[in-house]
């Protein structure tokens, strides 16, 4: 019988440029995960995952971006593609992984976990799907998914919850 992942920090994937990353790196953070995609109405909204990544790094906060095109074909570019445009279109510094899938049969186990985790507010079961993409989840700094918000929470609305988990120790 499989042992039950409990934390984000047990799960890795690779990044844009191919290179595997675990998670574990991040363990002590508050990390916010969020689906993207760079042709998709909320694509604006790496403008605000920025601007928190560069106003709570130095704080414990990290934004991890993972690239999907599950939701209308919005993200099919390369990952040099993908790379290239949050670079040059919204100065993108926070880490950012290669395209993955959120929901389904080849849905990545750390979106399997988080949905598990945090389910949508129809969830049944605990598994409810990512409805679109900027889905965004809030996990604290022992690895625990806090909170789930929808494509359309703005990144600024977050900042309060952010600074309550920065304040935890």
């Amino acid at each position: 019988m499989a042992k039950a992942l409990g934390t984000v920090y047990e799960f890795s994937a690779p990044l844009l440029d191919g290179s595997g990353c675990s998670l574990a790196q991040f363990q002590g953070r508050v990390l916010l995960i969020v689906n993207t995609a760079s042709q998709c109405g909320f694509t604006p909204q790496y403008a605000g995952l920025e601007q928190l990544y560069r106003a709570y790094r130095s704080r414990g906060f990290e934004v991890l971006g993972f690239p999907c095109n599950q939701f209308g074909g919005q993200e099919p570019g390369s990952a040099e593609e993908i790379g290239s445009f949050c670079a040059k279109n919204f100065g993108v510094s926070f880490p950012m992984f290669a395209r993955i899938c959120v929901n389904g049969a080849h849905a990545h186990p750390l979106y399997r976990f988080l949905k598990e985790q945090r389910p949508g507010a129809l969830g049944m079961f605990g598994v409810d799907g990512i409805k679109w993409n900027f889905t965004k989840f809030l996990v604290d700094r022992q690895g625990r998914v806090a909170r789930r918000y929808g494509s359309s929470t703005p990144p600024k609305a977050l900042e309060s919850a952010i600074e309550r988990l920065l304040a935890e120790s």
